[in-house]
């Protein structure tokens, strides 16, 4: 049997149709359907049974001879401003897993999150590079502090993946919190154009730049970690490549075109035909907004994980291609 928390999220649902794909069908589906339109993520997935998130926290015992737990659940809204909520959301919950995994020797493979780094120009697994930015980005960080504490004490697999900027199918439940590409997308149908951030803070117009990730390739590397259960530790989860929003924009943008039958043109030709435009960037977010990650992938890499990552433009052309077929 596995547990999947977050289960009807973006990359929990995503996790269990990777899981199917190798075999697994034990599974106990684990979220809070409050906001009941996650559902859909779930249809296509087979599943033994679901379970609301505070109900496992009062049943843990029960599952004493689970094959991992993956814990996927989080508040991931990085404006979220009551910090006593996220804290036991995020914080306190993981801390129980936590604990059960050291109790009953369960694996345990959970999210953490770039967030961590917030304002820190170097993507690198170590305490002096980690300065999260705000209350979501703590609450992963004094997670991870807690695991690095426990690890040597650990009987059992437990890895925290550092997710960097994921895209991909299942996602649009998440509303402001869903990737760039999907509301580029989304925008782009609307209103015939995308708009990017102006530039600020020594970046130019759309040139911020963020190692952006396929689902698909996150799925890849927690598979990676189950299949590997000798292998513990953090590790970043990105591609080790950044690329600039303009990229994203001007992928999103040039496969639209091409599936209506319109030739793609150049950066330079989608901004001055309006297809691409900028605004001042807000003042609201000055001081809290990172224009810069990369991963650095030389753990991920150590820990045997070799499969190559897609870039914006395969990825997010692939992902453009799916939310086509989904309107």
């Amino acid at each position: 049997m596995i547990i999947v928390t977050g289960a009807a999220g973006f990359i929990g649902s995503n996790l269990i149709r990777g899981l199917n794909q190798r075999g697994e069908r034990d599974i106990i589906a684990v979220d809070n359907l409050t906001r009941a339109d996650k559902f859909r993520n779930l249809v296509d997935c087979e599943i033994a049974d679901y379970l609301d998130k505070q109900e496992l926290l009062g049943q843990l015992d029960r599952y004493n001879s689970v094959k991992a737990i993956f814990h996927q659940g989080a508040c991931s809204d990085t404006m979220e401003t009551d910090g006593r909520y996220m804290m036991e959301n995020n914080y306190r919950y993981s801390l129980a897993l936590l604990k059960h995994a050291s109790v009953y020797g369960t694996r345990l493979i959970y999210a953490s999150s770039a967030a961590v780094y917030g304002g820190s120009e170097h993507f690198v697994e170590e305490l002096r590079h980690e300065r999260p930015l705000n209350v979501y980005g703590y609450s992963k960080y004094l997670f991870d502090q807690i695991v690095r504490r426990r690890l040597p004490g650990m009987s059992s697999q437990v890895v925290g993946l550092r997710y960097f900027n994921v895209y991909g199918p299942r996602e649009a439940h998440k509303g402001r919190m869903a990737s760039v590409a999907f509301h580029n997308f989304n925008q782009f149908l609307a209103e015939g154009k995308v708009r990017l951030f102006a530039g600020w803070d020594g970046w130019g117009d759309g040139e911020q730049s963020r190692d952006f990730i396929h689902v698909d390739d996150v799925v890849a590397v927690n598979l990676h970690f189950f299949e590997h259960s000798e292998r513990s530790g953090i590790f970043n989860c990105g591609t080790g490549r950044a690329q600039p929003f303009n990229d994203v924009a001007a992928t999103v943008v040039n496969t639209l075109r091409r599936l209506r039958g319109e030739p793609e043109l150049p950066l330079a030709e989608l901004v001055a035909a309006g297809l691409i435009e900028y605004q001042p960037f807000p003042d609201a977010l000055k001081g809290k907004y990172q224009s810069f990650t990369q991963a650095d992938d030389t753990q991920l890499r150590a820990a045997g994980h070799t499969k190559q990552f897609a870039t914006v433009q395969q990825g997010v052309a692939r992902y453009v291609e799916w939310l086509w077929q989904q309107r």
